[in-house]
């Protein structure tokens, strides 16, 4: 598993946290994130880089990315936050099926949006994120 795709709807909420806890669990791989409908060029939510600056992760950097084909077919791996997500991305790139999934595909559970919500919500979908992520990695793990 040498590159991972993180998508959302405005990339900079939940994939950016995801993009970060996974780059620090995978160094060796290639993490990057998108949008469906990104906030192009806009730097992660406050919230979101404060929760993972409480995890020792910075992604300040972060800038919002449009989902793009190229970017799919160089995935080995593309996650999504829910199962509309993941239809969306197989109808517009038909090419990747087979290669998206939701983060949550092995904890029956989606990632809701926290875009404009309250701290919890942050909270929630953060942990939403980690338990997806730690199934992921222990599959990966034995590749």
């Amino acid at each position: 598993m040498n590159s991972i795709l993180v998508v959302c709807e405005g990339n900079i909420c939940r994939s950016p946290m995801a993009e970060g806890l996974l780059r620090a669990a995978l160094p060796a791989a290639r993490v990057s994130s998108a949008g469906l409908g990104a906030l192009i060029g806009q730097p992660a939510d406050e919230m979101a880089v404060q929760l993972l600056k409480e995890r020792g992760l910075d992604i300040s950097d972060h800038r919002a990315a449009q989902l793009t084909r190229q970017m799919c077919l160089n995935a080995d791996l593309v996650l999504v936050m829910d199962q509309i997500q993941r239809m969306r991305v197989e109808e517009m790139y038909p090419q990747v099926h087979g290669r998206v999934f939701k983060i949550g595909e092995f904890t029956s559970q989606d990632v809701p949006d926290p875009y404009r919500q309250p701290d919890k919500a942050f909270r929630d979908a953060l942990f939403h994120i980690e338990e997806g992520i730690k199934e992921w990695l222990r599959r990966i793990e034995r590749l």
